[in-house]
Parts: structure tokens; C-alpha cells; sequence
């Protein structure tokens, strides 16, 4: 009976997606966010190319990053950001901040639809900002696995990845990270996954490329055909 499972796991493929930047473009979001805590804590600032450069990092990690001189302040900076990205979200407008990028949907249904494509979260976002937009954009019932910062340690470190692979029974060789940082093709890589980059993410394409990725995307119609190149459906 083992050995018939194993079997099944090798027909199984497994497509784990970023969120930030790879089906939500939150940019307008984090950075209002982002400015509000700074300014909460009567700080200037991160210049914006920063705040976007520490997208999908946990958010001490992140805070450390952009405000390695106020050591003292950090707890208190990823407090004010979580408190401002709340109530941002809450506001009449919160659905404009985090719409999907174009495509995202259909690439999204078009997968799911697979018999043997399985779906999942990677992400750093919280378990209530990930349950947030799994509501917003009715995606509930997609993933076979979500993970998120709560329970693990900071990209690129491979735990979410690895969670993705024990939830779903697939196998390394047969799974797929899509992303838009370093941080998501450095994870992929470090857990033995094939890694896609996106264009229209918060990293330019040559630095994804350098960490590794196997090809960019530069829209979501090009996702199956490219996920069909490189880990085949058997």
C-alpha cells in the first residue's frame, strides 16, 4: 500500500506562488503602511526602493533592514506597521489596495483544474493578512497548502517550502515556486524546488535570474506552458 501511494506523489505536481508582488500587487499598500509607522515613531522614512526591496521578508527581519540604527525602535516599528496596514485594509478602499495582477485568476483556475496540479501559499504575510485576501478575491478552497510567517522562520529559509511538500505528499523534484524576489527563488532553491520568477514584482528580472530562476514571466498567460516545460505533467 506504501509503495502505491509513493507512485501517486510521483504524478503529483505542486505550484507554490508568492503573494506580494506575484498575485497581489499590495506596492500602494506597503508603502502607505510602511510611512505610517515611520512616522509613529517620529522617523523619516525608508526611501521607497527600500520598502520594496524588503518585500516577502518576515517583518523584524524586514525592520531591521530599514532601521539598522534604531535598534530599540523595531519592535514597536513592525507593531505601528502591522496596526497601519490593518485599518488601511479595513477603509472603504481597502479592496483597491491589494487587487490580483491581470491574469492571476484565470492562470490561477486554469491550474486548479488539473487533476494532478496541486496549489499553494508561500508567503510573509500573516496568517490573518493571508486569510484577508483569500477572502477578498474569493480564492478560498484553491490551495491544498497555505503557509505563512506565523509559523516559520524568514525567507529564504526552505521551511515553507517544506510544509508545502509534507501537506501535499509531492515531491521536490516535481514542485515549482513562482515568485518575485530573490527571496522566493533563493527559498525555491535551497529546498530542492524548481523556482519561476515574474516581471512585475518588486526584484528586477536579471537579479531572479542571477539567484537562479529558471525563467521569468512576463505575464500569467505564459504560466502553464512554462510550468508544462519544466516539470512536465506525467
Amino acid at each position: 500500500m506504501s509503495e502505491l501511494r509513493t507512485e501517486l506523489r510521483t504524478e503529483l505536481r505542486l505550484v507554490i506562488f508568492d503573494v506580494d508582488g506575484t498575485l497581489i500587487d499590495s506596492q500602494a499598500h506597503i508603502l502607505a503602511a510602511m510611512d505610517a509607522a515611520f512616522a509613529a515613531h517620529d522617523l523619516p522614512p525608508p526611501e521607497r526602493e527600500a520598502t520594496l526591496s524588503i518585500v516577502g521578508l518576515s517583518l523584524p527581519i524586514a525592520m531591521a533592514r530599514l532601521a539598522p540604527d534604531h535598534p530599540d525602535s523595531q519592535p514597536g516599528l513592525v507593531a505601528a506597521y502591522k496596526d497601519a496596514f490593518g485599518q488601511m485594509r479595513r477603509s472603504p478602499d481597502g479592496a483597491a489596495l491589494s487587487p490580483l495582477f491581470p491574469g492571476a485568476r484565470a492562470a490561477l483556475a486554469t491550474l486548479a483544474a488539473q487533476d494532478h496540479t496541486l496549489l499553494a501559499i508561500a508567503t510573509g504575510k500573516s496568517r490573518r493578512g493571508m486569510d484577508h485576501i483569500l477572502d477578498l478575491h474569493d480564492l478560498r478552497g484553491l490551495f491544498h497548502s497555505v503557509q505563512t510567517a506565523d509559523d516559520h522562520p524568514s525567507k529564504p529559509h526552505p521551511s515553507m517550502v517544506a510544509a508545502c511538500l509534507r501537506d501535499t505528499g509531492t515531491l521536490a523534484a516535481r514542485a515549482v515556486i513562482l515568485g518575485d524576489t530573490t527571496y522566493d527563488i533563493d527559498m525555491g532553491r535551497a529546498a530542492g524546488i524548481h523556482a519561476l520568477g515574474v516581471a512585475w514584482g518588486y526584484h528586477p528580472a536579471d537579479r531572479l535570474i542571477a539567484s537562479g530562476a529558471g525563467a521569468i514571466l512576463h505575464s500569467f498567460d505564459a504560466l502553464p506552458v512554462t510550468l508544462d516545460r519544466i516539470c512536465p505533467l506525467s
